[in-house]
């Protein structure tokens, strides 16, 4: 399946778009994790939970699933393939895998989330322990900074090995009318 130019860099776009949505609700995440975790005042400090477990998931989700349809899509009608080069085959696991943890992880958290900032918000103490809110933003962070390393400098080549390049990059040409490094002298 192949594309046109103009539908190819909408769903370019579009893939772009979402990644960058979804580095900011990542770093949203960060900010109202901090903030909730050992910032400011009680009622800071609930408030930001309680936001966090309240409007973040959805919106990160989202941004999620469209940026891993959109690079399915890209990767079914453009030259790259969707396990043709290591590259978008890493980024695919990282998508995957990304998403798979939203919900099996993050998702479920949040209700605890929401009740510590309203124990925190009321004077108390969180039932139970919400430090783990440094892990998602840290890893999720990271692994999207490396998927987009990988979109710019596609590493790695070919999964299997075909069309590798030969050792040291390209393959030397000596020029015509040049032996063994000594150049020719004309009369």
């Amino acid at each position: 399946m192949t594309l046109p130019p103009r539908v190819r860099k909408a769903v370019l776009t579009v893939h772009i778009v979402s990644a960058g949505a979804w580095i900011g609700v990542d770093v949203l995440v960060a900010v109202l994790a901090g903030i909730g975790l050992g910032g400011g005042s009680a009622a800071v400090r609930g408030l930001a939970l309680r936001a966090l477990a309240e409007f973040v998931v959805t919106p990160m989700l989202v941004s999620a699933l469209v940026c891993l349809a959109s690079g399915v899509l890209l990767g079914l009608a453009t030259k790259w393939g969707l396990v043709r080069y290591w590259w978008v085959a890493v980024k695919l696991v990282t998508n995957l895998v990304l998403c798979t943890l939203i919900l099996v992880v993050l998702r479920p958290g949040m209700a605890d989330v929401g009740a510590a900032g309203g124990a925190i918000e009321a004077g108390g103490v969180p039932a139970t322990d919400i430090s783990f809110l440094v892990f998602p933003p840290t890893v999720s962070l990271t692994a999207l900074a490396v998927a987009t390393v990988l979109s710019v400098y596609k590493p790695w080549g070919r999964v299997g090995g075909r069309g590798r390049r030969p050792a040291g990059g390209r393959a030397r040409r000596v020029p015509t009318g040049v032996s063994e490094g000594r150049p020719t002298v004309s009369a």
